[in-house]
């Protein structure tokens, strides 16, 4: 048995990429979307015909709902080779806009419900900024279940479960990127950054009860997706489901309930002046959800002049 396949055993795998030619080899029962995939997958030919289609089905209307065609034109195409559910991303632009992105959120499931998908299926992306979680408050509580994304530190974690969020998916490889970068050094495999602030808010989670889902996110390489074997979900970019189908070495499970049960980590109650102080003292936390907000926006910029250029 490969790797992959042991890892199913503990973990739901979900696929990280908008190539959903490249899903269906790994069998996942999920997969998830961000604006960078999606502009990674309409720069190649085979996929160029669904820009074409949204740019063509929405002549006349703005090159946002073009962007919103594309991205449920890509959920409806991944739909077709998953069991389960996958998550589109909120324009990032609205990541300090709570109303802005609760009508988004709707929007989106609205395109969804009109094309027989049923919103069960589906998770609204949205950044786990103080807004986005407000927002994602509002969404849950129609039914409309989110993936908080862009989270990278405990305090976003607690707030997110607060509010009553679906799923959460805490970013490994940035957080490991961020202290490579500052102290030059490697860590690998337990000692990862990266994995160990996933196993807190894991064990958090799961010490006091919360329904929220943990999705590991941001992989850099197997190391860190084998150390937390065990965790809800983890998703994965097709590259590294490959290393993992080529590996049969042996994958032991890192996370349980039943650990966490045991840990002294206490109770903290995160209102807004508790979330924005925390989230100022963590370094890592704020580059890194600044950096990956600006970086979501460029992308989705560069997406919405390759569609004035095709107009």
């Amino acid at each position: 048995m490969n790797q992959l396949e042991q890892l199913k055993q503990y973990t739901t795998v979900v696929a990280d990429t908008g190539d959903f030619q490249a899903i269906q080899a790994y069998a996942p029962r999920d997969a998830t979307t961000n604006p960078s995939l999606i502009l990674k997958a309409v720069q190649k030919p085979e996929y160029l015909p669904l820009l074409e289609k949204a740019v063509k089905d929405t002549a006349g209307k703005s090159i946002d709902e073009t962007i919103d065609h594309l991205l449920i034109a890509f959920g409806l195409e991944i739909l077709k080779v998953i069991p389960g559910r996958v998550s589109t991303e909120t324009d990032a632009r609205l990541s300090f806009d709570t109303a802005g992105t609760v009508a988004k959120g709707r929007q989106l499931i609205a395109m969804y419900e009109a094309a027989g998908i049923p919103r069960e299926r589906i998770l609204i992306k949205i950044a786990s900024t103080w807004e986005g979680i407000r927002a994602a408050e509002v969404l849950e509580k129609e039914g409309i279940r989110c993936n908080m994304t862009l989270l990278f530190c405990l305090a976003q974690a607690i707030a997110c479960a607060e509010a009553g969020a679906q799923l959460i998916s805490p970013f490994v490889g940035r957080i490991y990127d961020w202290y490579k970068n500052k102290t030059g050094q490697e860590i690998f495999g337990a000692d990862d950054p990266g994995v160990l602030s996933v196993k807190k808010i894991y064990t958090y989670y799961r010490k006091f009860g919360y329904d929220t889902e943990v999705m590991g996110a941001s992989f850099r390489n197997t190391s860190q997706i084998l150390e937390l074997a065990g965790c809800d979900l983890l998703t994965i970019s097709p590259d590294l489901l490959q290393k993992l189908s080529d590996s049969n070495s042996n994958v032991t499970q890192k996370l349980s309930k039943e650990l966490a049960a045991s840990s002294d980590l206490e109770k903290i109650s995160m209102d807004e002046k508790t979330f924005r102080l925390d989230l100022n003292e963590d370094a890592m936390a704020t580059e890194k959800l600044s950096e990956g907000i600006r970086a979501f926006c460029a992308d989705t910029v560069k997406l919405e002049k390759m569609i004035a250029a095709m107009r």
